[in-house]
């Protein structure tokens, strides 16, 4: 098994950056593919961004890339998201999650374990 602890959100201003942090726990982080998911209020959890084993293969859903950034440290067995150019629409819980299967890479039914959220506001 993997525990999963977000750090790093907060309230910020549009246009401002903030940097999302995932300590891994547990099994041999670097068995596990990483990503970052978001919920909005009143909306379904989706994608955000994915990182492989290695971290040499990274993707994102349209509305963040050029703007946000997954990597890893598979030292310190942690997965960060920079997150910049924030706009009030990524507003939300943002979960980090780990996935061992090697199929599948940006549905929530691909992870297998997941943290408990950082939440991010961004204000106009």
């Amino acid at each position: 098994q993997v525990q999963l602890v977000e750090s790093g959100g907060g309230l910020v201003q549009a246009g401002g950056s903030l940097r999302l942090s995932c300590a891994a726990s547990g099994d041999t982080f670097v068995r596990y593919a990483m990503g970052w998911f978001r919920q909005a209020p009143g909306k379904e959890r989706e994608f955000v961004a994915g990182i492989n084993r290695s971290g040499g293969d990274t993707y994102y859903t349209d509305s963040v890339k050029g703007r946000f950034t997954i990597s890893r440290d598979n030292v310190k067995n942690t997965v960060y998201l920079q997150m910049n150019s924030l706009k009030p629409e990524d507003t939300g819980v943002y979960y980090c999650a780990a996935r061992f299967r090697s199929s599948g890479r940006m549905r929530s039914d691909d992870y297998d374990y997941w943290g408990q959220g950082t939440q991010v506001t961004v204000s106009s």
